[in-house]
């Protein structure tokens, strides 16, 4: 199955995050992932909507942004104003669901849902349909450069029958650990998206990184 490759910035050198944007911007990838933290849903802080406008007229990648904050319904026009063209909450953020899904959409924006290590798929069910995305974070959010968690891979299997039994059109997308040696094992069971932190902007030669993953 194709798949495509969202560099995440987190893992970028923020001294220097204009030539990071513009590296990304030159590649094959078509998404710029920006994680999003606020200390208190995850234990580190990140950035937030000055940042990603103050980046957003260096290239016309899709601004792919993970919430990986609390209360995310109040932020929603933020983000949107600030560029964002996806943008994802996490289920375990999130009250009411469905109406952060649709006040997202609202606002003009594709809709994602972020789900934790220990959170099964199974409770996706009565949003499915809704979604344009599901990011499944392979590793526990809050940090970049942790470990691949092998569960996923039943993760995405069951997820991926699940969009095919409720005729969802959403896309998969892996975010945590994601590497050169398993993007691909990622991607045969049934990502469509891979978030690439570490292993791009890590690397001796990123764009060379990203070229390999998109292959």
């Amino acid at each position: 199955m194709a798949h495509l490759i969202a560099p995440s910035l987190l893992s970028a050198d923020f001294a220097r995050l204009a030539q990071a944007v513009e590296l990304v911007h030159h590649s094959p990838a078509p998404w710029l992932h920006l994680d999003v933290m606020d200390g208190l849903f995850v234990p580190n802080i990140s950035f937030g909507p000055p940042v990603i406008k103050a980046i957003r007229p260096l290239t016309n990648k899709v601004f792919d942004v993970h919430l990986m904050i609390m209360d995310p319904d109040r932020y929603i026009g933020a983000f949107r104003d600030a560029g964002a063209d996806r943008l994802s909450v996490h289920l375990e953020a999130c009250t009411h669901l469905h109406r952060t899904i649709q006040a997202i959409k609202a606002a003009g924006m594709k809709a994602g849902v972020a789900i934790n290590p220990h959170t099964p798929v199974h409770l996706l069910t009565e949003v499915l349909t809704d979604l344009d995305q599901v990011i499944v974070m392979s590793v526990n959010p809050g940090f970049g450069g942790q470990r691949f968690i092998p569960g996923t891979y039943r993760k995405l299997n069951a997820l991926a029958e699940m969009r095919q039994v409720h005729g969802a059109t959403l896309q998969i997308e892996v975010d945590g650990g994601v590497s050169l040696e398993n993007y691909a094992e990622i991607a045969d069971h049934g990502a469509d998206a891979l978030v690439a932190g570490n292993s791009v902007f890590g690397a001796p030669d990123p764009a060379a990184a990203i070229r390999s993953m998109s292959a």
